[in-house]
Protein backbone atom coordinates (compact mmCIF):
# COMPACT_ATOMS: atom_id res chain seq x y z
CA UNK A 1 0.00 0.00 0.00
CA UNK A 2 1.70 3.47 -1.08
CA UNK A 3 0.30 6.49 0.80
CA UNK A 4 -0.67 9.40 -1.50
CA UNK A 5 -1.55 12.91 -0.10
CA UNK A 6 -3.42 15.30 -2.20
CA UNK A 7 -2.17 18.55 -1.09
CA UNK A 8 -5.32 21.37 -1.56
CA UNK A 9 -5.26 24.62 -1.52
CA UNK A 10 -7.96 26.98 -0.71
CA UNK A 11 -10.16 28.81 -3.53
CA UNK A 12 -10.07 25.59 -5.97
CA UNK A 13 -12.19 23.57 -7.45
CA UNK A 14 -13.68 20.67 -5.56
CA UNK A 15 -14.22 18.53 -7.74
CA UNK A 16 -10.98 17.65 -9.04
CA UNK A 17 -9.27 16.25 -5.45
CA UNK A 18 -12.68 14.37 -4.58
CA UNK A 19 -12.68 12.94 -8.09
CA UNK A 20 -9.73 12.01 -8.06
CA UNK A 21 -10.39 10.54 -4.32
CA UNK A 22 -12.60 8.55 -5.91
CA UNK A 23 -10.63 7.02 -8.90
CA UNK A 24 -8.28 5.62 -6.50
CA UNK A 25 -10.46 4.52 -4.10
CA UNK A 26 -12.33 2.45 -7.08
CA UNK A 27 -8.60 1.19 -7.97
CA UNK A 28 -8.44 0.13 -4.23
CA UNK A 29 -11.95 -1.74 -5.07
CA UNK A 30 -10.78 -3.52 -8.16
CA UNK A 31 -7.09 -4.76 -7.86
CA UNK A 32 -6.33 -7.86 -8.40
CA UNK A 33 -7.61 -10.51 -6.57
CA UNK A 34 -4.25 -11.51 -5.31
CA UNK A 35 -3.41 -8.53 -3.60
CA UNK A 36 -4.42 -8.38 -0.12
CA UNK A 37 -4.30 -5.00 1.11
CA UNK A 38 -5.71 -1.77 -1.03
CA UNK A 39 -3.05 -0.29 -3.25
CA UNK A 40 -3.77 3.28 -2.49
CA UNK A 41 -4.09 5.18 1.31
CA UNK A 42 -5.21 8.46 0.80
CA UNK A 43 -4.80 11.44 2.39
CA UNK A 44 -6.35 15.32 2.02
CA UNK A 45 -4.27 18.33 3.86
CA UNK A 46 -5.36 21.41 3.24
CA UNK A 47 -2.91 24.58 3.80
CA UNK A 48 -5.14 26.34 5.66
CA UNK A 49 -5.04 26.54 10.13
CA UNK A 50 -8.04 25.02 9.83
CA UNK A 51 -8.96 21.31 8.02
CA UNK A 52 -12.40 22.96 6.08
CA UNK A 53 -10.99 23.23 2.63
CA UNK A 54 -13.33 26.34 0.95
CA UNK A 55 -14.10 26.09 -2.64
CA UNK A 56 -14.66 28.29 -5.54
CA UNK A 57 -18.17 26.90 -5.72
CA UNK A 58 -18.87 28.20 -2.15
CA UNK A 59 -18.95 24.24 -0.78
CA UNK A 60 -16.73 23.03 1.75
CA UNK A 61 -14.42 19.92 1.88
CA UNK A 62 -12.87 18.64 5.52
CA UNK A 63 -9.52 17.59 5.30
CA UNK A 64 -8.08 14.91 7.00
CA UNK A 65 -4.61 16.90 7.68
CA UNK A 66 -3.94 20.36 7.83
CA UNK A 67 -0.61 20.81 6.02
CA UNK A 68 1.43 22.00 8.71
CA UNK A 69 0.35 18.98 10.82
CA UNK A 70 2.51 16.30 8.31
CA UNK A 71 6.01 15.60 9.04
CA UNK A 72 7.77 15.94 5.40
CA UNK A 73 10.29 13.83 6.44
CA UNK A 74 8.32 11.00 5.98
CA UNK A 75 7.87 8.76 2.87
CA UNK A 76 5.49 9.36 0.65
CA UNK A 77 4.42 7.42 -2.54
CA UNK A 78 2.95 10.17 -4.32
CA UNK A 79 2.27 13.95 -3.07
CA UNK A 80 0.00 15.22 -5.55
CA UNK A 81 -1.09 19.47 -5.27
CA UNK A 82 -4.26 20.62 -7.14
CA UNK A 83 -3.95 23.66 -7.27
CA UNK A 84 -1.79 27.43 -6.24
CA UNK A 85 -3.54 28.97 -3.80
CA UNK A 86 -5.06 32.10 -3.51
CA UNK A 87 -2.15 33.95 -2.21
CA UNK A 88 1.70 34.33 -1.83
CA UNK A 89 1.60 33.27 1.95
CA UNK A 90 -0.58 29.75 1.00
CA UNK A 91 1.59 28.92 -1.70
CA UNK A 92 5.33 29.70 0.16
CA UNK A 93 3.96 27.02 2.46
CA UNK A 94 3.39 24.43 0.00
CA UNK A 95 6.47 25.52 -1.83
CA UNK A 96 8.59 24.85 1.74
CA UNK A 97 6.93 21.54 2.52
CA UNK A 98 7.40 20.02 -0.44
CA UNK A 99 11.05 20.93 -0.97
CA UNK A 100 11.56 19.25 1.98
CA UNK A 101 9.56 16.13 1.31
CA UNK A 102 10.69 15.82 -2.25
CA UNK A 103 13.90 13.55 -1.68
CA UNK A 104 11.81 10.82 0.06
CA UNK A 105 8.75 11.06 -2.24
CA UNK A 106 8.36 8.52 -4.79
CA UNK A 107 6.17 10.50 -7.05
CA UNK A 108 5.53 14.16 -7.41
CA UNK A 109 2.14 15.03 -9.34
CA UNK A 110 0.33 18.60 -9.96
CA UNK A 111 -2.76 19.19 -11.29
CA UNK A 112 -3.60 22.66 -13.17
CA UNK A 113 -1.89 25.31 -11.20
CA UNK A 114 -0.07 23.45 -8.56
CA UNK A 115 3.22 22.99 -11.24
CA UNK A 116 3.71 26.78 -10.70
CA UNK A 117 4.35 25.71 -7.09
CA UNK A 118 6.13 22.97 -8.09
CA UNK A 119 8.34 25.59 -10.39
CA UNK A 120 9.38 27.85 -7.64
CA UNK A 121 10.43 25.15 -5.38
CA UNK A 122 12.79 24.14 -7.92
CA UNK A 123 11.39 20.53 -8.82
CA UNK A 124 10.26 20.85 -12.54
CA UNK A 125 14.13 22.86 -13.91
CA UNK A 126 15.74 20.71 -16.46
CA UNK A 127 11.82 18.67 -16.85
CA UNK A 128 9.12 18.75 -19.65
CA UNK A 129 6.37 19.90 -17.58
CA UNK A 130 2.67 21.64 -18.68
CA UNK A 131 -0.15 23.40 -16.52
CA UNK A 132 -3.29 24.79 -17.42
CA UNK A 133 -3.41 26.39 -20.96
CA UNK A 134 -3.83 30.82 -19.45
CA UNK A 135 -0.97 29.90 -17.17
CA UNK A 136 1.76 28.03 -19.76
CA UNK A 137 3.54 31.12 -21.39
CA UNK A 138 3.94 33.05 -17.52
CA UNK A 139 5.36 29.48 -16.56
CA UNK A 140 7.69 29.41 -19.35
CA UNK A 141 8.39 33.34 -18.88
CA UNK A 142 9.54 33.18 -15.22
CA UNK A 143 11.09 29.76 -15.54
CA UNK A 144 13.12 29.49 -18.59
CA UNK A 145 14.86 26.22 -16.87
CA UNK A 146 11.65 24.17 -17.40
CA UNK A 147 10.62 22.96 -21.10
CA UNK A 148 7.34 23.75 -20.97
CA UNK A 149 5.28 21.63 -23.12
CA UNK A 150 2.14 23.72 -24.35
CA UNK A 151 -0.24 20.71 -26.09
CA UNK A 152 0.17 17.99 -23.93
CA UNK A 153 -2.94 16.97 -21.08
CA UNK A 154 -0.33 15.40 -18.91
CA UNK A 155 3.26 14.69 -19.08
CA UNK A 156 5.50 12.62 -17.10
CA UNK A 157 9.45 13.11 -17.12
CA UNK A 158 10.66 10.76 -14.52
CA UNK A 159 8.92 11.11 -11.25
CA UNK A 160 7.15 14.21 -11.81
CA UNK A 161 3.89 14.39 -13.35
CA UNK A 162 2.07 17.41 -14.74
CA UNK A 163 -0.76 18.14 -16.00
CA UNK A 164 -3.15 20.49 -17.60
CA UNK A 165 -5.95 22.40 -16.27
CA UNK A 166 -9.16 21.11 -13.95
CA UNK A 167 -10.22 17.97 -15.16
CA UNK A 168 -7.51 16.68 -17.20
CA UNK A 169 -6.09 15.28 -13.40
CA UNK A 170 -8.47 12.24 -13.87
CA UNK A 171 -6.88 11.40 -17.21
CA UNK A 172 -3.32 11.60 -15.11
CA UNK A 173 -4.87 9.96 -12.20
CA UNK A 174 -6.11 7.46 -14.23
CA UNK A 175 -2.66 6.90 -15.92
CA UNK A 176 -0.96 6.68 -12.43
CA UNK A 177 -3.57 3.84 -11.83
CA UNK A 178 -1.86 1.91 -14.66
CA UNK A 179 1.44 2.31 -13.90
CA UNK A 180 0.75 1.57 -10.37
CA UNK A 181 -1.89 -1.68 -11.04
CA UNK A 182 -1.59 -2.67 -14.78
CA UNK A 183 -3.83 -1.87 -18.31
CA UNK A 184 -6.49 -3.93 -16.78
CA UNK A 185 -7.24 -2.54 -13.36
CA UNK A 186 -7.22 1.25 -14.94
CA UNK A 187 -9.33 0.04 -17.67
CA UNK A 188 -12.40 -1.19 -15.76
CA UNK A 189 -11.84 1.87 -13.34
CA UNK A 190 -12.48 3.82 -16.32
CA UNK A 191 -15.37 1.42 -18.08
CA UNK A 192 -17.07 1.55 -14.09
CA UNK A 193 -16.78 5.85 -13.92
CA UNK A 194 -17.68 6.03 -17.63
CA UNK A 195 -14.13 7.71 -18.51
CA UNK A 196 -12.25 7.97 -21.38
CA UNK A 197 -10.13 4.77 -21.71
CA UNK A 198 -6.41 5.35 -21.70
CA UNK A 199 -6.72 9.17 -23.31
CA UNK A 200 -2.83 9.23 -24.54
CA UNK A 201 -1.07 12.35 -22.64
CA UNK A 202 0.30 13.40 -25.96
CA UNK A 203 -3.56 14.37 -26.54
CA UNK A 204 -3.81 18.53 -27.18
CA UNK A 205 -5.67 20.38 -24.18
CA UNK A 206 -9.46 21.08 -25.92
CA UNK A 207 -10.01 24.06 -24.51
CA UNK A 208 -10.83 26.57 -26.49
CA UNK A 209 -7.48 29.54 -26.54
CA UNK A 210 -8.77 32.94 -26.44
CA UNK A 211 -8.63 34.29 -29.68
CA UNK A 212 -5.75 36.84 -29.30
CA UNK A 213 -7.66 40.53 -29.63
CA UNK A 214 -6.08 43.72 -30.80
CA UNK A 215 -4.71 45.59 -27.39
CA UNK A 216 -6.19 48.67 -28.85
CA UNK A 217 -9.65 50.00 -30.72
CA UNK A 218 -8.48 50.53 -34.75
CA UNK A 219 -7.06 48.73 -37.98
CA UNK A 220 -5.89 45.63 -36.97
CA UNK A 221 -8.86 45.05 -34.56
CA UNK A 222 -11.46 45.81 -37.10
CA UNK A 223 -9.23 43.61 -39.26
CA UNK A 224 -9.46 40.62 -37.03
CA UNK A 225 -13.20 41.32 -36.92
CA UNK A 226 -13.18 41.27 -40.79
CA UNK A 227 -10.82 37.58 -40.83
CA UNK A 228 -13.47 36.03 -38.51
CA UNK A 229 -16.14 36.88 -41.00
CA UNK A 230 -14.24 36.16 -44.63
CA UNK A 231 -12.12 32.64 -43.94
CA UNK A 232 -12.96 31.30 -46.77
CA UNK A 233 -11.27 34.41 -48.51
CA UNK A 234 -7.39 34.98 -49.60
CA UNK A 235 -6.02 35.36 -46.24
CA UNK A 236 -2.49 35.77 -46.95
CA UNK A 237 0.08 38.47 -45.66
CA UNK A 238 0.06 40.41 -48.83
CA UNK A 239 -3.72 40.28 -48.49
CA UNK A 240 -4.69 41.53 -45.43
CA UNK A 241 -1.53 44.32 -45.54
CA UNK A 242 -3.09 45.31 -48.45
CA UNK A 243 -6.61 46.01 -46.75
CA UNK A 244 -5.03 48.15 -44.04
CA UNK A 245 -2.76 50.23 -46.58
CA UNK A 246 0.06 48.82 -44.49
CA UNK A 247 3.22 47.27 -46.85
CA UNK A 248 3.32 43.54 -45.58
CA UNK A 249 6.27 44.18 -43.51
CA UNK A 250 5.28 46.97 -41.47
CA UNK A 251 1.65 45.01 -41.10
CA UNK A 252 3.38 42.22 -40.13
CA UNK A 253 5.35 44.26 -37.25
CA UNK A 254 2.50 46.14 -35.87
CA UNK A 255 -0.18 42.98 -35.97
CA UNK A 256 2.08 41.21 -34.18
CA UNK A 257 2.45 43.79 -31.69
CA UNK A 258 -0.82 44.42 -31.03
CA UNK A 259 -1.96 40.92 -30.85
CA UNK A 260 1.01 38.81 -29.75
CA UNK A 261 0.47 36.75 -32.47
CA UNK A 262 2.04 37.16 -36.11
CA UNK A 263 -0.98 37.21 -39.18
CA UNK A 264 -0.49 33.71 -40.67
CA UNK A 265 -0.84 32.03 -37.20
CA UNK A 266 -3.56 34.07 -36.25
CA UNK A 267 -5.39 33.14 -39.64
CA UNK A 268 -4.38 29.35 -38.83
CA UNK A 269 -6.23 29.20 -35.03
CA UNK A 270 -8.99 30.91 -36.03
CA UNK A 271 -9.63 29.08 -39.34
CA UNK A 272 -8.87 25.92 -36.92
CA UNK A 273 -11.43 27.33 -34.51
CA UNK A 274 -13.92 27.40 -36.97
CA UNK A 275 -13.43 23.88 -38.41
CA UNK A 276 -13.73 22.75 -34.74
CA UNK A 277 -17.01 24.22 -33.87
CA UNK A 278 -18.23 22.80 -37.14
CA UNK A 279 -16.74 19.38 -36.43
CA UNK A 280 -18.49 19.63 -32.95
CA UNK A 281 -21.97 21.17 -34.35
CA UNK A 282 -22.84 20.23 -37.97
CA UNK A 283 -23.22 17.14 -39.65
CA UNK A 284 -21.26 18.86 -43.21
CA UNK A 285 -18.59 16.68 -44.67
CA UNK A 286 -15.36 17.12 -43.73
CA UNK A 287 -14.37 18.34 -47.37
CA UNK A 288 -17.57 21.13 -47.33
CA UNK A 289 -15.85 22.21 -43.67
CA UNK A 290 -12.57 22.90 -44.70
CA UNK A 291 -13.79 24.76 -47.76
CA UNK A 292 -15.83 26.87 -45.75
CA UNK A 293 -13.09 27.89 -43.33
CA UNK A 294 -10.65 28.61 -45.63
CA UNK A 295 -8.04 25.28 -45.64
CA UNK A 296 -9.04 24.81 -49.19
CA UNK A 297 -9.60 21.02 -48.85
CA UNK A 298 -9.51 17.79 -46.78
CA UNK A 299 -5.73 17.19 -46.45
CA UNK A 300 -4.91 20.67 -45.51
CA UNK A 301 -7.18 20.53 -42.88
CA UNK A 302 -6.13 17.13 -41.64
CA UNK A 303 -2.51 18.68 -41.31
CA UNK A 304 -3.47 21.64 -39.62
CA UNK A 305 -5.71 19.40 -37.41
CA UNK A 306 -2.55 17.00 -36.55
CA UNK A 307 0.19 19.56 -36.22
CA UNK A 308 -1.93 20.76 -33.54
CA UNK A 309 -4.30 18.69 -31.85
CA UNK A 310 -2.64 15.17 -32.72
CA UNK A 311 -5.76 13.98 -34.07
CA UNK A 312 -7.68 13.94 -37.57
CA UNK A 313 -10.75 16.10 -38.19
CA UNK A 314 -12.83 12.66 -38.17
CA UNK A 315 -11.47 11.23 -34.70
CA UNK A 316 -12.20 14.92 -33.38
CA UNK A 317 -15.26 15.00 -34.62
CA UNK A 318 -16.10 11.27 -33.19
CA UNK A 319 -14.91 12.27 -29.38
CA UNK A 320 -16.61 15.92 -29.30
CA UNK A 321 -19.86 15.84 -31.66
CA UNK A 322 -22.80 16.71 -30.03
CA UNK A 323 -24.51 14.26 -30.94
CA UNK A 324 -28.30 15.19 -30.62
CA UNK A 325 -29.72 12.52 -33.20
CA UNK A 326 -27.58 9.67 -35.44
CA UNK A 327 -25.94 10.65 -38.26
CA UNK A 328 -23.49 9.14 -41.29
CA UNK A 329 -19.88 11.11 -42.27
CA UNK A 330 -18.46 10.54 -45.02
Amino acid sequence: MQNFLIIVPDGGMLFEPTGIADILMQANRLRPQDSPNPPYQVTIATTQSHRVIHGMSGLSLLADYRLSDLDPSQSYGTVMITGKGMNVEEADSVIAWIRQAAPRTGRIVSICGGALLLAKAGLLDKHRATTHWRLLDAMQAEFPAIDVEKGPIYVQDGNIWTSAGVSSGFDLTLALVEDDLGFSVARSVAQDLVMFLRRPGGQSQFSRFLLSQASTPGPIRDLQSWILENLASDLSVEKLAERVAMSPRNFTRVFTKETGSSPAKYVEEVRLDAARQHLEQSSDKIEQIAVVTGFGNSLNLRRVFERNLQLTPSDYRERFYARTSEHTFI
